[in-house]
């Protein structure tokens, strides 16, 4: 079978506490997109059926091997990576994590052929690696009839990753905790431009951390007023990772330029994202033109200056 992990976006987010176990509780929103996405090919090789991906257009020999003394995959597992270099070895990848922890507990589980392409950027502030690992686990729940509800894929898969239960429900929901205590909000979002710009630094999360002032939360669940939401929902490690990374302060300082209602660093960074919609129909015509104009002139200078960065334009 063939999915399609998708990335998510963070709506703001606040740090409001450091916990004893020296992880710090949040509070933010996910919104998935599923415009950016990677691809998972999963299948047992015990199936005949010839592999799903276009035979036009051969895989490149691009299969790792997955060497692990302390924890060897069973010989016939295959694993080939496509697409975007990821900065870990295969045996790392929370894709082979997941499949590892999944066949540890049911043993019904079997050996597959694993074709992974990436797409989403690695460390971006997507959740890219979180949403492979909870589509794993979707996918092997199918193919080995394990009947896991929901609730138990989220449960599975959170070993793996503070996010990675919020890629197996997929819609936006108010996250708490260290981002595993998820509600689900009416966030609809959709009609709005999504612009992400990915720079070309990256942000880890020992940086990002390092400085953080707590702050006092605010309450990003109540999603009934979108504008008022949108000027509430703060970044909170934009504090700490602007001045190291001026760069990505400019790309949002861009972002609002160009006519963004709104605009943020996703996560821990370094993408980040504008929310852009068109200029109000309640204007006069000429005044709507000349703002539709402005805007399209700000836009273009935003390509021209970050057009290798943008990973994303598209409409939610």
């Amino acid at each position: 079978m063939i999915l399609f992990p998708n990335c998510k976006i963070n709506i703001g987010l606040r740090v409001v506490r450091k916990r004893e176990d020296g992880y710090h509780d949040l509070q933010t929103i996910f919104y998935p997109v599923m415009g950016l996405h990677d691809e998972l090919e999963v299948l047992p090789l015990h199936n005949t059926t010839p592999p799903l991906h276009n035979a036009t257009q051969p895989l490149h020999n691009s299969t790792q091997p997955l060497h692990n003394a302390t924890q060897p995959l069973h010989n016939s597992t295959q694993f080939i990576q496509e697409g975007l270099t990821v900065d870990c070895p295969a045996e790392d990848n929370l894709i082979i994590k997941c499949y590892r922890h999944m066949r540890a507990k049911y043993p019904q589980i079997g050996d597959v052929r694993i074709r992974f392409k990436k797409n989403i950027p690695f460390g971006a502030g997507l959740g890219g690696g979180s949403s492979d690992a909870a589509h794993m686990a979707i996918a092997l729940n199918e193919l080995f009839a394990l009947g896991l509800s929901k609730e138990q894929l989220a449960s599975e898969v959170r070993v793996l990753g503070a996010d990675c239960p919020f890629f197996v429900y997929n819609t936006p929901c108010y996250a708490e905790g260290i981002g595993d205590i998820l509600t689900p909000i009416p966030l609809d979002l959709s009609g709005l431009r999504l612009i992400m710009i990915k720079p070309h630094c990256g942000v880890s999360t020992r940086e990002a951390y390092a400085g953080i002032r707590l702050s006092d939360g605010s309450d990003l669940s109540n999603v009934s007023d979108l504008s008022a939401l949108l000027s509430r929902a703060v970044n909170d490690f934009e504090q700490t990772v602007f001045p190291l990374h001026p760069e990505i302060g400019v790309i949002k300082q861009r972002l609002l330029d160009a006519g963004a209602v709104y605009a943020a660093m996703s996560g821990s960074g370094s993408t980040v994202f504008g929310l852009f919609t068109t200029p109000s129909t309640t204007l006069p015509n000429a005044a709507q033109h000349d703002a539709e104009r402005s805007a399209d002139t700000h836009l273009r200078m935003l390509y021209e200056e970050f057009a290798s960065m943008i990973i994303f334009d598209d409409t939610l």
